[in-house]
């Protein structure tokens, strides 16, 4: 047992304060420890000391002890105070301030900054000492966890000299939770923070997020949907926001929220929210000084206006300098900051015109505001100038606000990326963008990247560095839940990791955080972490191989739940996220010469990047020019026919996945391992889906054929609607290309049905896929007898998107190895229940060797 010894320094005497760290109660469902699963890290580190010493009395000094305790050796237990260093070896922990005299020797290499942490082996009168400094109580709380994930990965910490600064003062999350539990654009269960109408009264699982935010130096936490309730604003309010703020308080991680500017009207009972009436800028003064009466280390608002039906100050000829500038100036005195989003757009779009480009929105509304906004307000900028896309360029809005602090706004949550049902880590798209130089300071640009020094790349504007603006930083969108992994895939952890930790330091390679994520994640056997790493580095590339490539941005249902495909419904309509496809080509006309104009919001050196078609690069192709189909990439191929072949090379790369899961058996916990293996076993079903019905649109608009005679040709599938069918009608599905042949059966209005089908293929072992439908108003349940015999069933319960038959809903339903000879009788017996027809689709037999 470690023995922890606190040094209390206060007008020269030593406290003794018992060391104490409250505890959580077992939430509802109990949380997997993601990536802070310790185990037994003295095993890995047999040489380190056995005492704490704690040089101060702060919360988060406690906190950081007593993880250290707990990681080390199962738990804290005090030792009393002392009024000298141990005489024997240990961890010192405390600021700075409060070491230094302790060793007054010591120099830093650099300067040490609030949040940054040293950690620090020396050796004075016979004792070794583990220093963990921090520039602040929570920079000492950051270096524990960074000494932490080091010994976790089996590295060497006998000598250390490791000093860290974070990137950037703002390294915030957003949760778009709701009041009544639910979370818009969440997968993984109800909120952690809310239950109807109110602050949950368990917040063990948000004193979990919050130590989970901790350790990846995240410093805030935006709690609520930026589609904001004004309840929350609402005195009654505030005591339960408290109670959120003082569980964060313990792990360093300040509360805010996110307001409507609508708020002194509907929460503050005024007739009007114009931001130039001086009635609303004291009612936001005073709202501002109630909330921090309470809560007195509040970080500040997350806004959305004028965008999708938001509330925002056009409804008074105003701008967003005004709207973001009240409320900044009630803050200020309290050090809090305004996160005013960029995502500001007309979703009213005349799709006709062909010069009508949303893309442009946010440069053409906040480009003439820079200089204009108080100087605590940031401006939080999507990645992309669409919407999370799988692929977008640099938002080029990063390049034109050199009077303004800026922050990137990343989703850790999946909703354009397979929600989080499909396997996709997120950190290699996110470098693409920091990476990326906006080339505002000249010079030439190859590839995206400054022959220059790169001190215009986005991670070194939203950083402050390039135009030394403060403050800047990171804002993802999460959205945990109370599922047990926390995002419902245990592998989508990585995104939420790898967002803090390219937040702390954004050079940071995507190899670097697979790597550091699946040792601390599932330990350090070699072909675990080999494994792991190659199925997160090769995911995204993967997903965008199947559902778009090219830069072709959605091919998803925009106007229903962003998941499965839905190629036409983002066209012919005011939403702005259009690929234009016709029968002569594809793609957005974004030039300058012939297009809408985007490409001149960048830099001249970018322009030369993308507006020349044959210097364009292939993965951005049909997000800046419009081309016909028989266009050819630098890669040889045609445009078409680089379609249909990414889509069939993506669906067999998802279903690799699965073999590689399977190869871990027995590597690991078996919940985890069973979790992971039926998601991916799940994608690679949905990747067909994705696959055909992307393929199948763009034959039948382009009317080229693949050349490789794939595209319309299944010849081992059989069509449900060409069995023998019982009870089972045929029913159209909509959009057409997302069942096979645009049709599939129900069973409609009888209890039971049944389609049975003669085997006509030579005797062996065959792989059979049932592609079915899982809707989400009932639980179907599906029966596979061969010749009478029941060889499997299942019940269609999963909480897939839909209620209807479609892309969102069809499932794949997989055995391997089942003896199948010629005449064999196959059925399955459907059984409705609710809205849900015990749909079926199609049979496929593949050969088994």
């Amino acid at each position: 047992m470690l023995r922890v010894i606190r040094q209390g320094f206060v007008s020269g005497a030593i406290l003794s304060i018992c060391l104490a760290t409250a505890l959580p109660v077992h939430a509802e469902t109990p949380a997997d420890p993601a990536w802070l699963r310790y185990g037994d890290l003295r095993r890995s580190a047999p040489y380190l000391p056995t005492s704490i010493a704690i040089v101060g009395n702060g919360q988060l000094l406690r906190t950081a002890g007593a993880e250290l305790a707990k990681a080390l050796a199962g738990g804290p237990k005090a030792q009393g105070a002392t009024s000298s260093l141990p005489a024997r070896n240990a961890f010192v922990l405390g600021r700075w301030t409060a070491i230094h005299p302790l060793f007054p020797d010591l120099r830093p290499a650099s300067v040490l900054t609030a949040d940054g942490f040293w950690l620090k082996t020396v050796q004075r009168n016979g004792a070794k000492y583990w220093l963990i400094v921090g520039g602040s109580d929570r920079g000492v709380l950051y270096g524990l966890f960074a000494l932490l994930t080091q010994i976790a990965a089996q590295k060497n910490v006998s000598v250390m000299d490791d000093l860290q600064n974070p990137s950037a003062p703002i390294r915030w999350v957003s949760q778009w939770d709701n009041l009544d539990g639910s979370i818009e654009r969440g997968y993984a269960g109800r909120s952690i923070f809310f239950e109807e109408g109110n602050i949950r009264s368990d917040l063990s699982r948000a004193n979990g997020y919050a130590r989970l935010l901790a350790s990846i130096g995240i410093n805030a936490c935006a709690i609520n949907n930026v589609n904001a309730d004004p309840r929350l604003l609402r005195p009654d309010y505030l005591p339960q926001l408290a109670r959120v703020a003082e569980v964060f308080r313990r792990w360093g991680v300040k509360l805010a929220i996110s307001v409507d500017l609508s708020s002194p009207m509907s929460a503050g009972g005024m007739n009007t929210f114009d931001p130039l009436d001086p009635k609303v800028a004291a009612w936001w003064r005073r709202t501002v000084d109630e909330i921090y009466g309470k809560i007195p280390d509040f970080a500040g608002f997350v806004i959305k206006a004028d965008s999708e039906g938001r509330s925002g100050p056009s409804k008074y000829g105003r701008n967003a300098a005004d709207a973001a500038n009240v409320i900044a100036r009630a803050l200020k005195p309290h050090h809090g900051v305004v996160m005013y989003r960029a995502f500001v757009y007309n979703h009213h779009l005349d799709w006709r015109d062909p010069k009508a480009d949303r893309a442009r929105a946010a440069y053409d509304y906040f480009h003439p505001l820079d200089g204009k906004f108080e100087d605590n307000v940031v401006l939080q900028i999507k990645y992309g100038p669409i919407d999370f896309q799988v692929r977008e360029p640099a938002s080029p809005l990063f390049g034109a606000m050199q009077r303004t602090s800026e922050a990137i706004e990343l989703q850790v949550t999946q909703e354009y990326t397979g929600q989080q049902r499909h396997l996709c880590f997120l950190a290699p798209m996110w470098k693409q963008t920091l990476d990326f130089d906006m080339h505002v300071s000249g010079g030439a640009v190859a590839g995206g990247q400054s022959s220059v020094g790169g001190q215009s790349r986005v991670k070194n504007i939203v950083s402050g560095h390039t135009w030394q603006s403060a403050p800047g930083g990171y804002n993802a969108v999460v959205n945990v839940g109370l599922d047990q992994y926390w995002l419902g895939h245990p592998l989508a952890m990585a995104n939420l990791y790898g967002f803090g930790r390219l937040a702390w330091n954004p050079d940071l390679t995507s190899e670097q955080i697979a790597d550091e994520w699946t040792r601390l994640s599932f330990g350090n056997d070699a072909k675990v972490v080999a494994t792991i790493s190659r199925m997160l580095l090769s995911s995204w590339r993967i997903y965008e191989s199947y559902t778009g490539r090219l830069g072709i941005g959605t091919l998803t249902d925009i106007v229903g739940p962003h998941y499965g495909p839905g190629i036409e419904s983002s066209e012919a309509n005011g939403w702005g996220q259009w690929h234009r496809s016709d029968a002569n080509g594809t793609g957005m006309d974004r030039t300058i010469a012939t297009g809408t104009g985007y490409i001149g919001q960048y830099s001249p050196e970018v322009q030369q990047l993308y507006e020349p078609l044959a210097k364009c690069p292939d993965e951005l192709l049909l997000f800046m020019h419009h081309v016909p189909y028989t266009h050819v990439l630098h890669s040889g191929k045609t445009v078409i026919q680089e379609i249909y072949d990414s889509h069939y090379a993506g669906a067999e790369e998802a279903a690799t996945l699965v073999t590689e899961w399977r190869s871990l058996r027995g590597l690991m916990d078996d919940a985890r391992y069973d979790e992971v293996l039926k998601r991916q076993q799940y994608q690679a079903g949905h990747a067909i889906v994705w696959r055909d019905a992307v393929v199948n649109w763009f034959a039948k608009t382009s009317a080229i054929a693949d050349v490789q005679g794939r595209v319309g040709h299944n010849p081992n599938r059989v069509e449900a609607e060409d069995m023998q069918l019982a009870g089972y009608t045929s029913a159209v599905v909509t959009p057409w290309e997302t069942a096979s042949g645009g049709k599939a059966v129900a069973c409609a209005g009888a209890q039971t049905c049944a389609v049975t089908y003669r085997f006509p293929h030579a005797a062996g072992e065959y792989g059979v896929g049932i592609q079915y439908f899982d809707q989400n108003n009932g639980a179907s349940r599906y029966e596979l007898f061969v010749n009478d015999r029941l060889l499997d069933s299942w019940t269609a319960d999963d909480h897939l998107p839909s209620e209807k038959m479609n892309g969102h809903t069809s499932t794949r339903r997989t055995l391997s190895k089942v003896a199948m000879h010629s005449g064999d009788i196959l059925k399955i017996v459907g059984h409705p229940d609710g809205g849900e027809p015990a749909g079926l689709d199609y049979f496929e037999f593949l050969p088994e060797r």
